[in-house]
């Protein structure tokens, strides 16, 4: 049956807008109120951690954001509606981010969101209210090829692009969905809300973990995963002792400062968290770089993956830049990247995410060192299994 929705007219078209509280979100609702679309303002209630304050300490549904939220949706005569999804929240992003940590790798909670929730629980909210799109305040484009398959571009400014984070979308995801600030730079959008006299227009962005409600994720994995957070040494590849670490969800690959080593005749980097036997492996600079990696999980945004051998460019955290690699796709859902030149920042539990140019290919999960992480009831098992 051909999908008629993207011929209709915007005054026939009905979007759910996913409603912060924040500018970008704000901004994206009153353009398309302002392109004639049927707009319903829906915000999500995350759960947050019994006893960090009054209200919801989630700073994507403080009291203040919702009360922000209600306040633009009044002023562009849109419905507006607060749901509940503490509990998926909890399950697929929260345990997800303590697991991880719990089992040596750094994971990535926006993706996992944004792979459960948004794209998923939220849309299929959207649907079910009889909904064409789903529209967010995510810095991306969205444009058609000649093959008909959505493409999901970087967002024109480059400071702010988050398809980095948006690389678990696939067609059925991208077929239903708007995002209708990705063209417009973020100084440009604060304008743009300003001219409209909206009342979040001078608004801070929020950029740390919004459900850690003090920003100090070792607190919060202490309260919520002890064991994770038990002490244990430090040593080099040699088995040489350097000292005594606070708990490995404390690092991460790379670090130098924060290690408490004095006396070093170079300077040390963790180059390793060593799960099993609870120890920090620290070493030189030559130690840290690595050719290759494998990601486990991988998604692709037009549902097929490239040629083995295909030269691409990948992202190995959020503000990496981009650089050339080939990559080679394997079984279950894994791909083999390998680089011209070592880098120095890859960390298991992030994400891998491929390029041609502004093109968002998909991505996946960094498995350590031919190591699959593979599926379960939350998004993913981090108990190790040779892949």
């Amino acid at each position: 049956m051909m999908d008629t929705k993207h011929a209709k007219s915007p005054t026939d078209t009905t979007v759910v807008v996913a409603m912060s509280g924040g500018v970008d979100s704000s901004v994206a609702a009153a353009l398309l109120v302002e392109q004639g679309y049927h707009c319903i303002g829906v915000m999500m209630r995350l759960w947050a951690e019994v006893g960090a304050g009054e209200g919801s300490a989630n700073k994507c549904c403080s009291l203040e954001s919702v009360h922000d939220a209600r306040r633009v949706a009044d002023e562009l005569g849109m419905p507006f509606y607060l749901i509940n999804v503490e509990q998926p929240f909890k399950q697929q992003v929260v345990d997800f981010f303590i697991d991880g940590y719990s089992h040596g790798v750094t994971p990535n909670p926006c993706i996992e969101c944004n792979r459960h929730i948004r794209f998923d629980y939220l849309l299929n909210y959207a649907r079910r209210l009889g909904a064409d799109y789903l529209a967010t305040g995510h810095y991306a484009r969205l444009r058609r090829g000649a093959d008909g398959k959505v493409q999901l571009l970087k967002g024109v400014d480059e400071a702010k692009d988050q398809s980095y984070v948006l690389s678990v979308l696939g067609q059925a995801e991208l077929n239903d969905v708007l995002f209708p600030i990705g063209d417009y730079p973020k100084p440009e959008v604060r304008r743009m809300a300003a001219a409209r006299g909206l009342p979040i227009a001078s608004k801070h962005d929020s950029m740390d973990l919004c459900f850690i409600f003090d920003d100090d994720y070792r607190r919060f994995l202490r309260n919520w995963a002890a064991e994770a957070m038990r002490p244990g040494p430090i040593v080099d590849r040699r088995g040489h002792i350097y000292g005594e670490h606070s708990g490995l969800p404390g690092y991460t690959i790379g670090q130098r400062k924060g290690l408490g080593i004095a006396g070093a005749a170079e300077p040390l980097f963790v180059v390793e968290l060593d799960y099993h036997n609870n120890t920090l492996v620290i070493g030189g600079a030559a130690e840290l770089g690595k050719d290759r990696l494998i990601a486990a999980r991988v998604a692709w945004t037009l549902d097929v993956a490239p040629a083995p051998g295909a030269h691409v460019q990948c992202k190995v955290r959020y503000k990496a830049q981009a650089v050339d690699c080939t990559i080679f796709p394997l079984a279950d859902g894994r791909v083999e990247v390998r680089f011209a030149e070592p880098l120095r920042d890859i960390t298991p539990g992030q994400g891998a995410v491929f390029y041609d140019g502004d093109l968002c290919l998909g991505g996946g999960i960094i498995a350590r060192d031919g190591v699959a992480l593979r599926d379960n009831h939350l998004g993913i098992d981090l108990t190790m299994a040779r892949g």
